[in-house]
């Protein structure tokens, strides 16, 4: 018992220092409540507890999620270092992908400088396979953490660890922290900020990490080791010319940085930093990007403006989450125009969900369902009677959806 409660003092004052509320033994006698950032610790901790005692609420979510794990298992470990071409650094541990809405200029012999075609992905991307990989690796070990944590299954957290490894610290594997080559345009350039948008998924393995924790194949090691990697890719963001760039940016590119910045930050204890970035978020994002009638319109300007407007108000809306850990509140926060995170729903939500047609660009067509993503998330934090006959009017979610494991409901 001596042990436990040393234990349970040691990881109290851990997650103090890390800006992690503080466990009671009360609370958390099995340590069952992760270090996540973007996920609701608390909540991730109660569907597990319901779970186990036998609940069956969660049956058709968890039967999915276990369904997806056995897929995951069969994922073999992804690299960096297998793509066909090698950057322009000549080291194939540099992350390398091509400007998706870039086509030859058909009007010159070699094609080139490549051209802007927004929002018409330009199939050659393909060829150089690095974002691909990138994107598998997230989703297998988003899949296999989680599955993990509800399930206890030691064989799912062995195969997260070894996708780990392989992308982050294998020497033989491993990226090298930096995008310096992402979205390059051929004849432009050989790499530019905007391609910090390719690593936003990066944000969930900061939190799968913490699902694994408990686990005996997660070591100490590896922990300081993805540690030290965030800790790099962290200062290249901040430092590098590609990153400064981005920062800048005042659509959704520099939402998704903000969201990066902070989830790295949480992630290595760089919590003064976190908070610094949230505060500025007020102005630099909230307020810059969102109309006081509730329009973004960097993201109307768009080809797909309708999926781009999603996009950024789900960026916002992790940033809010985010800050949550260190005491800044996104949620609620209001110009004194009336520009607001809020604001920007409820423009979007007669779209989705009345007559009122879209009359700015949309190609590739029309979708609701991100939409009602953004309204159930949203409703955690907006729970005044307007917002819930709103969110009474959104289709209920499929029992099968992993989204109920992870919001509790």
């Amino acid at each position: 018992m001596k042990v436990i409660q040393a234990l349970l003092i040691s990881f109290t004052l851990s997650a103090m220092l890390m800006g992690m509320p503080s466990l009671t033994v009360a609370q958390e006698t099995n340590l069952s409540v992760p270090r996540v950032f973007l996920l609701e610790a608390r909540t991730l901790a109660e569907t597990k507890r319901r779970i186990k005692s036998g609940d069956k609420t969660f049956a058709a979510a968890l039967a999915k999620l276990e369904r997806d794990a056995r897929r995951a298992m069969q994922q073999k470990p992804l690299s960096v270092v297998t793509k066909d071409v090698t950057p322009p650094s000549g080291d194939k541990h540099d992350y390398m992908s091509q400007a998706p809405y870039f086509w030859p200029n058909p009007n010159k012999p070699d094609g080139l400088p490549y051209i802007r075609r927004d929002g018409e992905r330009n199939p050659e991307i393909n060829k150089i396979s690095d974002h691909l990989a990138l994107d598998q690796m997230e989703a297998a070990v988003r899949t296999l953490a989680q599955a993990y944590y509800f399930k206890d299954d030691e064989d799912y957290a062995a195969k997260a660890a070894q996708l780990l490894r392989a992308w982050f610290l294998d020497s033989a594997t491993r990226m090298n922290p930096n995008l310096e080559h992402a979205q390059f345009i051929p004849g432009v350039n050989t790499g530019r900020g905007i391609g910090l948008i390719e690593t936003r998924g990066l944000t969930d393995v900061a939190d799968a990490i913490g699902l694994l924790a408990r686990s005996k194949s997660w070591t100490a090691a590896d922990q300081r080791g993805l540690e030290a990697w965030f800790t790099k890719f962290l200062e290249w963001m901040q430092e590098s010319r590609n990153g400064r760039e981005e920062n800048a940016a005042k659509n959704n590119h520099g939402t998704f940085y903000d969201v990066q910045a902070i989830s790295f930050g949480l992630f290595v204890g760089r919590n003064e930093l976190a908070q610094q970035i949230a505060e500025t978020a007020k102005q630099k994002r909230i307020a810059l990007q969102i109309e006081p009638d509730g329009r973004q319109p960097l993201e109307l300007e768009r080809t797909k403006a309708w999926s781009y407007s999603n996009m950024n108000l789900d960026g916002l809306m992790q940033l809010a989450r985010l800050a949550e850990s260190v005491h800044v509140d996104l949620w609620n926060y209001q110009t004194k125009d009336g520009r607001s995170i809020r604001g920007a729903l409820e423009y979007l939500y007669p779209y989705a969900t009345e007559d009122r047609k879209w009359t700015f660009h949309q190609i590739g067509g029309f979708e609701t369902k991100s939409f009602f993503f953004l309204v159930r998330r949203a409703a955690t934090h907006y729970q005044d009677q307007k917002f819930k006959a709103a969110e009474s009017r959104i289709p209920k979610l499929d029992p099968m959806d992993r989204e109920h494991l992870l919001s509790g409901k």
